[in-house]
């Protein structure tokens, strides 16, 4: 379609859709010219030719600087900017100059190192030889790839357990590694990106052990902290270029929230059908159109609804993963190519694969942070002025940014947070260096100080006059799952297929995955069968029903070791390590659309008990005047508590369900009112320490969320949670918003104690 064309269609389309009443939000970004600067005079002929591009996008040529002073460096620049020439031009330089030079490339996804194994194809002139070293890399290829590709493409998991415990193996590999690749960057966050730091750092232990010290290239998407990020990857001092030098066409930005059905219960029109609406009206116009859903079952579902609109007449294809790759690349070669109008993916098409020149992009719901909705944004407008739309689903950020859209758009994007020293991560990966290499006082300006600590006092460990090393026979590496805390974790097992879906902490096990659960995998419901307590196997089976299971817990918390006390906003505000009891005692049923109960199911389940992180605080007696009543005060703290965890991801980049808290009128250490907010995951990830820092405006956007909300007395989209532990009983919205409006004007602070006579409760979430 010609530039003049494509904008004529872009114009019919908006024009039809700006009357709609669904249309909440319509705003323009304005274009970008691009900044450029020359190919560095020393970049080799053989590579220069191979890129061909007569100028670099200042950021490119930033990096290619900074990489020829020896740096380590961390490019965070928008979707489409060229961040890969950024990170490969040094890289490819190195190895054309040297034989016998190695390099590393570190993805996310195998579908993302296959994109970028295709991407590197004109190199190969330049004496590029790749290879692809995953899980489906077949054995007798994976000793070639370790003898002779110079450029392989791999996986923090397969580095993990494929490389590093087997390093005699990768000798001339490690030897000559020049440069690591790290690629998505801003993936690796909290537990799984707690986990690869560990593994970066036993990767750099090794080179160095081999004679090598590589350097780190690292790109990622827009992100709040990217210098920090790094840092805590790494181990290492990064260089951060952030000032983006690429060009942008214009972009129409549009909120579109579907119509409201129960203004009571927050119920409205579904999402999907309003996505699909949207995705025929610009195909129609011939628009290339790329629709991003949240799971496998909303993107069939949307493509289903597009092509009844329109009649399947191959324009339009559904992407996700469960595709074979053939299928995959497919796809991804027909959209590229303009074949495929409009196509409805998973995130799996949002970490950079390249699909071409697209016109728009649908994202049906929040994708749960600012920097995964303008990663997917991003790829809208490539050719001429694009559109970009986010339809809004019944959840409280969707809600909050509907309403509030210049709190979305104008928002800085969150940071990442990962802690590689906490124990429950740690742990593991000392054992797995001890096996790799005799643990030495040295390697605590690797592995950390931490490391050692942990090394002495390990039972698992034992000295010899080399080293702490590894004390038993198996590779403890296999021992250590890079996407949880806890090794002693439930593995939950697909009983049609025998494959395994995932883990599930045992401290959240009981309540994700108990007999008659509805346990969701990338969107994909599944009832649980059996808990195998001794196996440590949840099995499930595929179920297509319109009801979700919801467990009931009861959860005490324990103050071990206060971190930090301040007074902020009026009252006491204290960060620290707690322990968290908890114990399932029944689930209930209920219907996905009217949210009605089917019916409680009592459970016998064991108490589990978990240390992590917190952020807690006591509201003065005169935040709570006129509060302060049961059952007032528990459904005032119980509903502020839940609005506080549906905002925190806006704050740090997690989800909802990474976060668990509790609320009491009375807690048995504070003697006072006290509302608890807890990082889920054993030992703590950063979450609850990043709300700490930011709690003043935490604290500011939930007011605004819940004051905003239409509903009279609360529902999912402002204190109603998914999760609750206490299956959403005694919340009261307008006390939660009055206290934290309280707290937002920081009343005078009062020094007198607090006194209840009601009966001790607590709400647990």
């Amino acid at each position: 379609m010609a530039a003049a064309t494509a904008a004529d269609a872009l114009a019919r389309s908006l024009a039809l859709l700006e009357g709609a009443e669904e249309l909440a939000y319509r705003g323009e970004e304005p274009a970008r010219g691009a900044r450029t600067a020359p190919l560095p005079p020393g970049l080799d002929e053989r590579v220069r030719g191979a890129a061909g591009v007569e100028r670099l996008y200042a950021h490119q040529r930033e990096t290619w600087d900074a990489a020829a002073r020896g740096e380590h460096v961390v490019v965070t620049t928008g979707t489409a900017s060229g961040k890969t020439l950024a990170f490969n031009l040094p890289v490819l330089d190195a190895l054309a100059r040297d034989p016998h030079a190695r390099a590393l490339y570190l993805y996310p996804t195998k579908a993302l190192a296959q994109d970028q194994f295709r991407a590197l194809g004109p190199y190969r002139a330049a004496g590029l030889r790749p290879g692809i070293y995953d899980g489906d890399t077949p054995a007798e290829r994976r000793r070639e790839i370790r003898r002779s590709a110079n450029a392989i493409l791999t996986n923090p998991d397969m580095v993990h357990v494929g490389v590093l415990p087997h390093h005699d193996r990768w000798g001339d590999v490690l030897a000559n590694l020049r440069y690591v690749v790290i690629d998505e960057a801003h993936v690796y966050r909290g537990v799984f990106g707690s986990h690869v730091a560990n593994v970066l750092r036993r990767l750099r232990r090794l080179a160095a052990l081999y004679g090598a010290a590589p350097r780190f290239l690292l790109a990622s998407a827009t992100i709040s902290n990217p210098g920090e990020l790094g840092r805590r990857l790494l181990g290492l001092p990064v260089t951060v270029v952030g000032d983006d030098g690429a060009p942008r066409a214009e972009r129409t930005v549009l909120l579109w929230n579907p119509p409201l059905l129960d203004a009571e219960l927050g119920l409205r029109g579904s999402a999907l059908a309003e996505a699909a609406k949207l995705q025929a009206a610009l195909v129609e116009q011939g628009l290339r159109t790329l629709t991003f859903a949240k799971s496998r079952k909303a993107a069939e579902l949307v493509h289903r609804f597009t092509a009844e609109r329109l009649g399947d007449d191959g324009r339009l294809s559904p992407y996700r993963a469960g595709y074979t790759a053939e299928q995959r690349r497919r796809i991804e070669r027909r959209l590229a190519e303009g074949e495929l109008l409009g196509v409805t993916a998973t995130n799996a098409l949002e970490l950079g694969i390249d699909v071409g020149l697209l016109d728009a992009v649908v994202s049906v719901g929040f994708p749960g942070t600012v920097a995964s909705l303008r990663q997917q944004w991003g790829r809208a407008g490539r050719r001429g002025h694009g559109v970009a739309v986010l339809v809004a689903t019944e959840d409280a950020l969707d809600q909050y940014f509907v309403r509030e859209p210049e709190k979305l758009l104008g928002r800085r994007v969150e940071a990442a947070i990962l802690d590689h020293e906490n124990p429950r991560v740690l742990a593991g990966h000392v054992r797995a260096a001890a096996f790799e290499a005799p643990l030495e006082p040295g390697d605590a300006a690797v592995l950390g100080p931490r490391a050692l600590e942990l090394a002495a006092a390990d039972p698992e460990l034992r000295r010899t006059p080399r080293g702490i090393v590894w004390a038993g026979r198996e590779y403890p590496s296999a021992r250590v799952p890079l996407r949880s805390t806890d090794a002693d974790a439930f593995t939950v097992v697909d009983a049609t297929t025998g494959g395994v879906l995932g883990v599930a902490e045992r401290s959240r096990a009981y309540s994700t995955v108990h007999p008659g659960a509805v346990y969701l995998h990338l969107g994909e419901s599944y009832l649980v069968r059996e808990l195998d307590e001794r196996a440590r196997r949840a099995v499930v089976e595929p179920i297509a029903a319109d009801w979700y299971t919801q467990a009931k817990r009861e959860t005490q918390t324990t103050i071990v070791a206060p971190a930090r006390e301040e007074r902020r906003l009026g009252l006491p505000l204290a960060f620290g390590e707690i322990e968290v009891t908890e114990q399932v005692v029944a689930y209930e049923r209920r219907t996905v659309r009217s949210q009605e109960r089917i019916e409680l199911v009592p459970l016998e389940l064991p108490a589990t008990s978990f240390a992590t992180e917190a952020i807690w605080f006591t509201p003065e007696p005169d935040q709570l005047e006129g509060l302060d009543r049961m059952p007032e005060l528990l459904g005032t703290l119980h509903g502020a508590e839940h609005a506080l965890i549906a905002m925190l991801p806006l704050w740090a980049m997690c989800d909802r369900w990474d976060i668990g808290g509790l609320s009491t009128n009375l807690h048995h250490q504070t003697g006072r009112p006290t509302v608890f907010v807890y990082d889920g995951h054993a030992g703590g990830v950063g979450i609850a320490a990043r709300g700490f820092e930011e709690f003043e405006g935490w604290v500011a956007d939930t007011a605004a969320m819940i004051a905003g909300c239409p509903c009279h007395d609360g529902c999912p989209s402002c204190v109603q949670s998914p999760k609750c532990g206490n299956l959403n009983e005694l919340l009261d919205k307008a006390g939660a918003l009055e206290l934290l409006r309280r707290l937002l004007a920081q009343p005078p602070s009062r020094a007198s104690a607090f006194r209840s006579d009601c009966r001790v409760r607590s709400t647990p979430s």
